[in-house]
């Protein structure tokens, strides 16, 4: 196996990616209570929430409540994904830490996704960059579809990696590279690297896999092996697309975790807090745990690396 880095930053997807497309809408004092269980351990990066119109994503309307009401740590950034100048006042309203765009490599998901072209989107994204910028905010990009769309099939490298370079040149921060259908492969992941790395610096880079086929943590450990040191994830594996038939959801966190435990890979999470989180989370929610790891647990004779 090649050299994976020694250290690994997670961004939890869990509140906002997740919930947006759980069926049940679960209350505010539900939201703050599972975000603050993620605060405590030990992730320090949570897309907290959305602000998209409510009437489109309805789970997630009260997300300004959210921010109000949770225990922020110092040490976590909480992030929410903004889509146009209005949602974006909203955003600075409630005292984000950082702000998400998203966009997509295939045409027809995008307009499907977010009622607009690619290029489209990137003139709305150029006024809310603009302004998370003059707020001192960080930006990240999203990139769904990096290699299939279920309605265009497989998409070319090449608009992934001009995609990239043209939400980097705006003033995107980083750019997750979204696997929204679940389709790569680790080849796939490491040969997709390897060419957006020509336009955008790997640091700049984090990667977003759905589990639907059950390839996610092989192709994590493949971009680990080509310089990713960050990952996007969601605890218990929430989460899906409504624009993508039979898409599952995130890969879990805490099998996520596990792994990189087990490559000595650092984290700073507190497995055992994570697993808890969620456990409550899906007992909420009134559905089966999809992580691995949270179903089984940890064995007593391994222990929980973020606790030593």
């Amino acid at each position: 196996m090649l050299a994976t880095p020694e250290q690994v930053r997670i961004v939890e997807v869990g509140p906002r990616d997740g919930l947006q497309y759980e069926s049940t809408t679960l209350d505010l004092a539900t939201k703050i209570g599972f975000i603050n269980q993620l605060s405590e351990s030990g992730i320090t990066c949570i897309e907290a929430g959305s602000f998209v119109s409510p009437a489109l994503i309805p789970q997630l309307a009260d997300s300004g409540e959210v921010f109000s009401g949770i225990t922020r740590r110092e040490n976590v950034a909480y992030t929410a994904l903004v889509p146009n100048e209005t949602g974006m006042q909203r955003a600075l309203a409630a005292k984000v830490n950082g702000v998400a765009v998203f966009s997509a490599a295939s045409e027809t998901f995008c307009q499907k996704n977010i009622g607009c072209s690619i290029e489209e989107s990137l003139r709305r994204f150029k006024a809310v960059i603009a302004q998370a910028k003059a707020n001192k905010l960080t930006v990240r990009g999203y990139i769904s579809c990096v290699f299939g769309c279920p309605y265009e099939g497989a998409i070319k490298i090449s608009h992934v990696v001009k995609l990239a370079q043209n939400l980097f040149n705006l003033g995107c921060d980083e750019i997750s590279l979204g696997d929204t259908i679940g389709v790569g492969t680790p080849s796939q992941a490491q040969t997709l690297i390897l060419h957006v790395a020509g336009v955008v610096p790997t640091d700049r880079l984090a990667v977003h896999f759905h589990d639907t086929r059950g390839q996610a943590l092989a192709n994590i450990l493949a971009t680990l092996e080509m310089g990713i040191t960050t990952i996007d994830s969601a605890v218990a594996g929430l989460g899906g697309c409504p624009y993508a038939p039979g898409a599952s959801g995130n890969v879990a966190t805490e099998d996520l975790v596990y792994m990189l435990n087990g490559l000595g890979i650092e984290t700073g999470i507190n497995l055992t807090r994570l697993v808890a989180a969620g456990r409550y989370i899906t007992q909420q929610l009134g559905r089966p745990n999809a992580s691995r790891v949270g179903i089984a647990g940890i064995p007593d004779w391994i222990q929980d690396e973020s606790s030593q």
